[in-house]
């Protein structure tokens, strides 16, 4: 029996660029199923997919989070594609990368950007990735390389193992950690990425959502690895009673008196703080490690990806297409 495959395409004012995405797949990956979700668009997005031989299902709450969330409730395959509906990436290289998810078996695969034509990528969108893909490395010791890549093949078990909590565009940054933090087998795939068709707008804005990304990076880090954080805290509190205390103790050495008594009082409030801080991490660490336990176990519920062969534009079985490929199998 061969394995299913779904794509789900998140849009929201898509009009211009939506169809053609959608025939794209449906060449690429005839067998394949296309969903387009609808994120309370205001244009004819829904009757040009639905046209173009999409099943178009509505996410009235806006952010591709909500929609990621939605879909991958709903959609149940043994690979399911994200990509986005504005044909900036090449949607030609679904079959590759879905081969590949299940050559590896991966659990996921991503693909990673490369730019072809000046304009796709602004600087300020380039260089936040950049940044925010280094806190991650970071953070959660991995190498990788498009963080915020929305082109991607996911195993069934990601799927279903991966709580989707985000709202908008900081998904992304979610799937990524989820994979890192439970050291899911993971490929890269060098993509292009190229300018939006003619009538088609951007809905990233660069600060607003790098800082909201940021932002998840930040509480990701609070609640993945709180032990690192309550512990940098807990240093920060420590050295500020030291700051503190230390004229009090030498005050105390010289003349064997407390002359300064609410600022002992104090230095040894902060310090107390401190200790509970560092303890309260402690407790959270092995709360977190409890929790990895048993998202890991719903994710190993689920079979690895099945094998299937190989096809290419000029039919099945004329051999792989060479695809240039980065492969990271190991997590933090």
């Amino acid at each position: 029996m061969e394995p299913t495959i779904a794509c789900v395409v998140p849009c929201h004012n898509e009009e211009a660029a939506v169809a053609k995405v959608v025939r794209d797949l449906r060449a690429a990956l005839p067998e394949a199923v296309v969903y387009v979700y609808d994120n309370a668009s205001t244009d004819r997005t829904a009757e040009v997919a639905r046209a173009a031989g999409a099943i178009v299902r509505q996410e009235p709450r806006k952010g591709k989070g909500n929609v990621i969330r939605r879909a991958f409730a709903d959609v149940d395959a043994d690979a399911v594609i994200i990509i986005d509906g504005d044909d900036t990436y090449d949607a030609s290289r679904a079959r590759d990368m879905v081969d590949l998810l299940f050559e590896g078996p991966y659990d996921q695969v991503v693909g990673a950007r490369r730019v072809t034509d000046d304009g796709a990528y602004r600087t300020g969108h380039a260089v936040g990735n950049k940044l925010l893909t280094g806190a991650v490395r970071s953070l959660f010791g991995n190498d990788v390389t498009d963080m915020l890549s929305g082109y991607r093949v996911f195993s069934r078990r990601f799927v279903k193992s991966f709580p989707a909590l985000a709202r908008e565009f900081e998904t992304e940054t979610e799937m990524t950690i989820h994979a890192l933090h439970l050291r899911l087998p993971t490929a890269e795939v060098v993509v292009d990425y190229r300018v939006r068709p003619a009538g088609g707008e951007s809905k990233l804005r660069t600060y607003r959502d790098g800082w909201r990304i940021l932002r998840v990076i930040l509480d990701l880090a609070r609640r993945e690895r709180p032990s690192l954080v309550h512990t940098v805290i807990a240093g920060i509190l420590a050295l500020i009673s030291v700051i503190l205390g230390a004229p009090v103790i030498a005050d105390f050495v010289r003349t064997g008196t407390v002359p300064r008594v609410p600022t002992a009082i104090l230095a040894a409030a902060i310090m107390t703080i401190a200790a509970l801080v560092l303890l309260v991490g402690y407790i959270l660490e092995s709360l977190t490690h409890m929790r990895q336990e048993q998202t890991r176990l719903v994710h190993l519920s689920y079979p690895a990806p099945v094998r299937t062969p190989r096809y290419t534009t000029h039919g099945a079985g004329t051999g792989p297409v060479p695809v240039p490929v980065r492969k990271t199998m190991d997590g933090p």
